[in-house]
């Protein structure tokens, strides 16, 4: 009988999470959302001493497992029929790379979604920046920003995970309604 109740339990505590699957994926399909994706798996935390924008050598890099997400990523966008009208990215090589390996369409470079852990004295402009482009999308289609976890955390308060996708809906005062979020697709 206490089995029989964990279960239940377990499959109550999953239920919010697969419903809130369930409405970012019919959101990505339709126009005027906003998918917030942190950048595939780079070990470690910022960017080495003597990092440089413009040399991805001296910055940190996706690993094997975060080009594979990247991959998996896109192909999962691709199954689920999300119509991508624009893609963004910070200009940091791992958003580059992650946007690039998800092989989804053309991407821009957004100066507005840099990294705001390594220029933290200008996160404050960033997310007002970043908010301000978020709240003119009206699509058509949805808005891919592939960025960095903790501009994503300033702007909805949570900080995902790597390769989590945060589904938005942007509202006219530049704040963010949630819809769900999208881990990495198991393979």
């Amino acid at each position: 009988m206490r089995m029989l109740a964990i279960l239940l339990l377990s499959l109550l505590a999953a239920l919010p999470a697969a419903a809130s699957e369930e409405a970012a994926w019919a959101a990505l399909r339709g126009d005027g959302h906003v998918a917030l994706m942190r950048h595939a798996d780079a070990p470690g935390v910022g960017d080495p001493p003597g990092w440089r924008l413009d040399d991805c050598s001296t910055q940190r890099n996706l690993s094997v497992q975060g080009r594979a997400d990247a991959a998996a990523v896109g192909a999962r966008l691709k199954a689920q029929g999300v119509r991508l009208g624009r893609i963004v990215s910070s200009p940091w090589c791992r958003c580059v790379d992650t946007a690039t390996l998800m092989d989804v369409g053309r991407i821009e470079i957004e100066s507005t979604f840099s990294n705001a852990v390594m220029l933290s004295d200008r996160r404050d402009a960033l997310a007002q920046g970043a908010r301000a482009l978020l709240r003119t999308w009206k699509g058509p289609g949805t808005l891919l920003v592939v960025t960095h976890g903790a501009n994503i955390q300033a702007l909805t308060g949570y900080n995902p995970a790597a390769g989590e996708i945060v589904v938005v809906a942007p509202q006219a005062d530049g704040a963010l309604h949630e819809i769900g979020r999208l881990p990495v697709p198991q393979r």
